[in-house]
């Protein structure tokens, strides 16, 4: 049930990741410099998905492996940073 629980919280951490770097570094420039706004709608709304199932497994994690408080929260705050989630992937397979 942990491994489940772990397993799944990386994929989503990895898959929340590169749809922030397609946010920041395709839909922007498109909107700002090509004038084309729907690309920020439709990757902002699929980031936005995802980034909420990141937060839901994110504590279902931490409930099953009992990561203490600051542990949970160096994940959370490495998400909201462009390539935070790519540094704590290492961090998660130790707990699979």
């Amino acid at each position: 049930m942990v491994k489940n629980s772990v397993k799944k919280f990386g994929y989503i951490n990895t898959i929340e990741g590169y749809s922030y770097l397609l946010l920041l570094f395709v839909a922007m420039p498109m909107k700002y410099m090509f004038g084309f706004p729907i690309a920020v709608k439709i990757v902002g709304m699929i980031h936005g998905i995802l980034f909420i199932i990141f937060c839901a497994l994110l504590i279902k994690a931490w409930e099953d492996t009992k990561w203490s408080f600051s542990e949970s929260l160096i994940f959370f705050i490495a998400s909201l940073l462009p390539f935070g989630t790519f540094f704590t992937k290492s961090r998660i397979k130790t707990y699979e």
